[in-house]
């Protein structure tokens, strides 16, 4: 989780339902501890994460992220959504962002440019990841627990889901590669 929300493409998603089905599989533990322990722990690894991430954006500001931000897919338009979020939400932008795929990965930056105080990013950020990787594990313990009947319902739907994984995450790639080649216009001074 750390990895993730340091910016390393390691899908949540993924991890936390696996976590939350090994709490099952090897441990044996009840739906409870593994949303507790799954949710602890993944807010753990994604604060520990994001704070690295917040003080990049801290530090480096938003010329550091225009000028690198293109090798992890953040676009000017990215930065410019994101502030308009935290111009909208405020410092619970820090913490909404936690419960939404994707945009959770990328919020950290913005943060530590808007200068959000650290202390109150860190409790935000612990306080929808607990939620957001606790519902994973949850999850994950009760598909662990009916894998064999889940597995026989979609055995025909294996390669059509991968390929369609496939051709959303070449999209994605592809959008903010072509967005991130676009010139950069100059602002007039109206806008």
């Amino acid at each position: 989780m750390a990895l993730e929300s340091a910016n390393i493409p390691i899908p949540s998603e993924v991890t936390m339902p696996l976590a939350g089905w090994m709490l099952v599989q090897d441990i044996g533990l009840s739906i409870g501890h593994a949303l507790l322990l799954g949710g602890l722990y993944g807010a753990l690894g994604c604060t520990l994460g994001s704070v690295a991430s917040y003080a990049l954006g801290y530090y480096g500001g938003r010329p550091l992220l225009e000028r690198y931000g293109r090798y992890i897919l953040v676009t000017e338009h990215d930065l410019t959504q994101a502030e308009q979020w935290f111009g909208r939400w405020s410092d619970w932008a820090a913490f909404i962002s936690r419960l939404l795929p994707i945009v959770r990965t990328f919020i950290s930056f913005p943060a530590g440019v808007a200068k959000v105080p650290l202390v109150r990013f860190t409790v935000l950020t612990f306080a929808g990841s607990f939620i957001w990787c606790g519902t994973l594990a949850a999850a994950g313990h009760w598909f662990g627990s009916q894998w064999e009947l889940i597995r026989t319902y979609m055995r025909p739907f294996d390669i059509p889901i991968a390929l369609a994984l496939l051709a959303g995450l070449g999209y994605y790639v592809y959008r903010h590669v072509k967005r991130a080649q676009r010139p950069i216009t100059p602002k007039r001074a109206s806008d």
